[in-house]
């Protein structure tokens, strides 16, 4: 056994050392100390991007898809934190009873607490339910509770039921053109992963629609239904509505099937699928746990820095014509 003396020492830095000398690592430094000093760069990094530029007017976004499993809540809240991250003045609609979406953005929405609920059953302004993000300045969230659950029921006898979200957005003050430099620059509006109720009052608050598609070959099946879904309430109910964004997830560069899946999306959907697709990342699964996006939880992963490219997408292209 080796004595005291002969035995080999490790230096060891902390993410405070990192944090107070800044000045690069060595090779023989440990992985831990060299993520932790690429996360804080990243960090630094997002800190001095300038921002994007802002929209004309609010751009209102459903974020739907009637599979499960295909990231919608999590594009909705990651696309939501890099807006945020990125100069934008962002709203984030749960409209899905489970509430995943306000976990994430670390909001309470426990039964009872101001929701979506109150806003579509009982007509209660936005304004007074939306709650910002303690994580995210700029990032807003109108959360939703299990009563929401209930609300396709209330909601089938009451006139003009497919409408009741749009005109809770319409009539928030910070939404529109004319509300000046405090207005919302995107409105994102997260959905159940099913084609009711709650779905299409989305769909007709919605000016824009943003697809996640996973990259498996399930994921192409539904979507048939939910193209023809929209193109219905197109023509009868929001003819404004254009699927104007599809992004790809979990997209694994190391299988055939997602490259596969991926040519044929953008071979079908063209200039309306984004460059920049969501590899499938442990980290992006991970920081709900945390109550957090993966845009605060881990900056530095690709997940993060793929929702925050996809964002600039977002942003740069603007709103369709």
């Amino acid at each position: 056994m080796p004595d005291e003396a002969s035995r080999p020492t490790y230096p060891i830095r902390t993410a405070g050392d990192l944090a107070e000398h800044p000045a690069p690592l060595h090779d023989d430094e440990t992985p831990l100390a060299r993520a932790t000093e690429h996360s804080l760069l990243v960090r630094e990094g997002a800190r001095l991007r300038p921002p994007l530029p802002r929209p004309a007017a609010t751009r209102i976004f459903v974020v739907a898809n009637q599979k499960g499993g295909v990231g919608k809540t999590t594009t909705t809240v990651n696309v939501a934190a890099a807006l945020a991250q990125q100069g934008q003045r962002v709203l984030v609609i749960d409209l899905d009873p489970q509430g995943n979406a306000s976990t994430a953005l670390n909001i309470e929405h426990r039964r009872g607490t101001p929701s979506t609920y109150d806003a579509l059953v009982d007509g209660q302004p936005l304004v007074e339910v939306a709650v910002e993000c303690p994580d995210l300045p700029g990032l807003w969230v109108v959360p939703a509770t299990i009563d929401l659950a209930g609300a396709e029921i209330e909601l089938v006898s009451v006139v003009a039921r497919e409408g009741r979200l749009r005109k809770a957005i319409l009539g928030h003050p910070r939404v529109g053109a004319e509300a000046g430099d405090e207005r919302f620059d995107y409105v994102l509006i997260d959905c159940p992963p099913s084609l009711g109720l709650l779905t299409l009052n989305a769909l007709c608050a919605a000016a824009e629609m943003m697809i996640p598609i996973q990259a498996e070959y399930y994921a192409l099946e539904g979507l048939g239904q939910l193209l023809e879904t929209v193109e219905m309430v197109k023509a009868h109910l929001n003819p404004t509505l254009t699927v104007s964004t599809i992004l790809i997830t979990m997209y694994d560069a190391r299988t055939r099937l997602s490259a596969g899946v991926a040519d044929e999306v953008r071979e079908h959907f063209g200039g309306q699928v984004l460059n920049t697709a969501i590899p499938r990342s442990v980290r992006v699964s991970e920081a709900p746990s945390y109550a957090q996006t993966v845009m605060t939880y881990d900056p530095g992963s690709p997940g993060a820095l793929s929702y925050l490219e996809a964002a600039r997408e977002i942003a740069h292209r603007g709103a369709p014509a």
